[in-house]
């Protein structure tokens, strides 16, 4: 059980390898019949806003449960040991944070401005330049997040049928485009909910198990892994309290959490469903993990962290769950990367074309504008998987861009009325630049100081910045859209 051997025993068969082409192409398919479902632009960024608790508890799993959060994890695991569970710990964290502190009241102001994106709240409650500043934040830090889901899917696809990264990469990207750019926000609805049950039942129902009659009792894996590989702090304490800041601001600012919130029926669907997605993301988290330790006993010697899970899968499954589970390790993975290329699609659309360039642009050309915008963002994602590979370290990027950036003058639009644009734009802008400036320089020299965490500096100039200006703003007036005061 400890030993097996790396043969072609248990190698995909043709039953599996129909399973995972059956999926694929069931995506293109649900894309094209979204398409026929889809009147106005509203139903293709936001659903109509008509979702109940079960399908925004869905679309927060799809949204945040990805390559990371599984691959990721797994890989962590394997290399590190339980402190890999902190990854997914930190999305709980988050998300129940804005359950219970924002989503209701953001599905309220959606509902009275009639907002499309993160950025309409923005600007309805600071002005035009500012919604300019937290577009292009959000943008930069969405193309990251697709970039680290689609790098996870190349590294199953790769598993699977044993071609390329840079080859598994393209066929990752082109399916997750298509669908996503036909299909727009009922697409990505209608094949999460089939994502979200296979992930579910491959990782959770069907490969714990086998985990644990493969070596992975508590016992076993006490009594054969290394004592360091049961430190919660073996990721270093640095690195995890920026890991959890991080991401929980993110979960805050994060384009998707307001289109979850505005698509709710109910500010109570809007509060519920993130709260479901919790429990879910844990049971998860926890199975990824303990697969990762499982496979570091099975597979001591594997290079890559992130070829583990999908390894593990290949090697121990049995013909036709094979195939299906890793069908579900790879819905997880797509199911987070078209959220986030439809988000970096709606900034693109709404809130540059429509709001900037075009203001009178028909449905029409809002539609087409909508679909081109998906495939360009898409194939930008692409190459920046292709240029880093490293899942984690993408998402990273994306979370301290968004967090530094956004997360101050995003609270106080919500909840304190008694502030103005001027402090939230320059903020914003601090917080983005320090934050690009500082990865930059990680580039570039080996400075020890340029160690630190790019959160840390990129918050302390946002929060300075917004401070001083507040301080020095011109006397208060209140916002004169109705859609504006909290």
């Amino acid at each position: 059980i400890l030993n097996p051997t790396l043969t072609n025993q248990h190698a995909m068969t043709t039953l599996d390898y129909s399973i995972v082409t059956g999926y694929l192409l069931m995506m293109l398919a649900l894309g094209v019949y979204a398409q026929f479902q889809q009147r106005n632009t509203e139903d293709y960024y936001v659903g109509g806003r008509r979702l109940g608790t079960l399908s925004i508890a869905v679309l927060w799993m799809a949204s945040w449960v990805g390559g990371a959060s599984v691959i990721g994890s797994a890989g962590r695991a394997h290399n590190l040991g339980i402190t890999a569970v902190w990854y997914c710990l930190a999305l709980a964290i988050g998300c129940f944070i804005f359950a219970a502190l924002f989503a209701a009241k953001v599905k309220r102001l959606g509902d009275v401005g009639q907002y499309l994106t993160y950025p309409d709240l923005i600007e309805d409650r600071f002005d035009g330049r500012t919604r300019l500043i937290a577009t292009l934040t959000t943008a930069l830090s969405f193309i990251a997040f697709a970039a680290g889901q689609l790098a996870a899917s190349a590294t199953i696809i790769e598993v699977i049928f044993g071609w390329s990264f840079a080859q598994s990469l393209l066929l990752a990207t082109s399916i997750v485009v298509a669908y996503t750019a036909i299909g727009g926000f009922l697409a990505i609805t209608y094949t999460d909910w089939l994502q979200i049950i296979l992930l579910v039942l491959g990782v959770v129902v069907i490969g714990l198990p086998i985990a644990i009659l493969n070596g992975g009792t508590p016992d076993n894996l006490l009594n054969n892994l290394p004592p360091e590989r049961f430190d919660l702090g073996a990721w270093g304490w640095p690195a995890i309290i920026a890991l959890v800041v991080s991401i929980s601001m993110s979960f805050i600012v994060s384009m998707d959490s307001f289109t979850r919130s505005y698509s709710a029926k109910s500010p109570s669907a809007a509060r519920n469903g993130p709260f479901l997605a919790v429990i879910l993301i844990i049971i998860i988290g926890g199975a990824a993990t303990w697969i990762g330790l499982t496979a570091g006993l099975l597979f001591p010697d594997v290079a890559s962290g992130d070829n583990v899970l999908p390894l593990f899968i290949e090697q121990l499954f049995p013909t036709g769950l094979k195939g299906l589970v890793l069908v579900g390790l790879l819905a997880a993975v797509m199911s987070t990367a078209d959220i986030c290329i439809l988000t970096v699609s709606a900034n693109t659309t709404h809130d540059v074309y429509q709001r900037f360039v075009n203001p009178a642009a028909s449905e029409q050309q809002l539609f087409n504008i909508s679909i081109a915008a998906s495939a360009l963002i898409g194939l930008l994602a692409g190459l920046m998987a292709w240029q880093m590979q490293d899942v984690i370290d993408i998402l990273l990027i994306g979370f301290t861009i968004n967090g530094a950036a956004l997360v101050i003058p995003t609270i106080a639009a919500i909840y304190w009325r008694h502030t103005d644009s001027n402090p939230a734009f320059w903020s914003m802008l601090a917080g983005l630049t320090t934050v690009l400036g500082w990865h930059g320089m990680r580039l570039i020299t080996s400075d020890p100081v340029f160690s630190i965490d790019p959160l840390w500096p990129g918050l302390f100039a946002a929060a300075t910045v917004f401070v001083i200006g507040h301080r020095h703003r011109a006397p208060w007036t209140p916002p004169a859209q109705v859609g504006a005061a909290p």
